[in-house]
């Protein structure tokens, strides 16, 4: 549960009515986008993102694959910003995610695969910024201000955008409901109590978090916002990339945090959890049911892609209790900027 006292905590609290007001934002330019993905159809997606935004842009490589097919990989900016050279993506979907739209990098890759010809879209939260600007079709995340360093409300509305983007590609009436129902369901999910991690997360250096399918977008995100808020090491992995070689790391001292999927993907994440159990793992799994014997709370299921959303809201809700614990401001994390510019 969300301490009151954090800038955090009132973007969290924020985080459901911006989602729900997203909509009307978002219903031309996303249609406009969808006519012209119908007109021409892409074989491929580029991506472009850093930080949180990467994480959104792997949330959004798994929608696009597993429900159109399409593969999807992520951009290298470097090879333009630095090396100047061109992409080949003449009428190829290229996507970039930013909250605030200043990132050099990523402008110089935007602007150039628009020269190459591709459809050239930004999800943005600063609606003026120069991506933008750069950009043929702007979807304005519509988080509002968030004056927490660290990104918690952007980061939710980028995936939502992204989950109203492939519903209505599909015009899927079922993923739709289901967004429609998650601003209730984020209001949910963050009043979920997870401190029965709190003692172990607490007093550990390191640890690892865990997804696959929709959650490996939340482990992800997860493993940084323990680095930015809480100065606490933390790497993540795939279910199945666990088992190639990390596994080795697993004691009783070094704890895992598992995000259960609520599609076919749960099944080996099930299996994965009993492996782990038996070698002595400190583990910590958030799923439907009880809390109890490692389980953290999470909301019954109600649509996979949306589930994935409502437990990183239920992290975020954690994290405020921990950073205290821990001692660090989970508003201010040292060395770091709101706006990161690179090149």
């Amino acid at each position: 549960m969300i301490p009151s006292s954090s800038q955090m905590a009132v973007e969290l609290r924020d985080a459901p009515l911006a989602v729900e007001k997203q909509a009307q934002g978002l219903a031309r330019p996303l249609a406009a986008l969808v006519a012209r993905l119908r007109q021409t159809a892409p074989v491929v997606v580029v991506t472009c993102a850093r930080g949180s935004s990467a994480h959104a842009a792997t949330y959004g490589k798994h929608l696009i694959e597993r429900y159109l097919g399409i593969p999807v990989a992520a951009a290298a900016p470097i090879i333009c910003s630095v090396y100047g050279e061109q992409l080949r993506l003449k009428n190829q979907l290229f996507l970039a995610i930013s909250q605030s739209g200043s990132s050099d990098d990523l402008i110089e890759q935007a602007i150039s695969a628009r020269a190459a010809g591709a459809v050239t879209t930004c999800i943005v939260n600063d609606t003026e910024s120069p991506l933008a600007q750069a950009c043929e079709f702007m979807l304005p995340m519509g988080a509002g201000a968030e004056r927490s360093v660290a990104a918690t409300k952007t980061f939710i509305t980028s995936l939502t955008a992204l989950a109203r983007l492939m519903a209505l590609w599909r015009s899927d009436a079922d993923f739709g409901g289901a967004i429609d129902r998650l601003p209730e369901r984020l209001s949910a999910s963050m009043e979920l109590d997870w401190s029965a991690a709190l003692p172990s997360f607490a007093e550990t250096d390191s640890l690892v978090t865990i997804g696959r399918g929709p959650t490996l977008a939340i482990a992800r995100e997860a493993a940084l916002k323990f680095k930015e808020t809480c100065n606490l090491h933390a790497e993540p992995f795939s279910g199945a990339e666990f088992l190639h070689g990390p596994v080795a790391l697993v004691t009783a001292s070094y704890p895992l945090l598992l995000f259960m999927p609520t599609d076919a993907a749960a099944a080996g994440m099930r299996q994965l959890a009993e492996k782990l159990r038996a070698k002595g793992a400190a583990l910590f799994s958030a799923e439907p049911g009880p809390a109890a014997d490692g389980r953290l709370s999470a909301l019954p299921a109600d649509h996979p892609e949306t589930d994935a959303i409502a437990l990183i809201q239920s992290f975020y809700g954690f994290l405020p209790q921990l950073a205290t614990a821990r001692g660090t401001d989970v508003d201010r994390p040292p060395h770091l900027q709101k706006i990161t510019y690179t090149r």
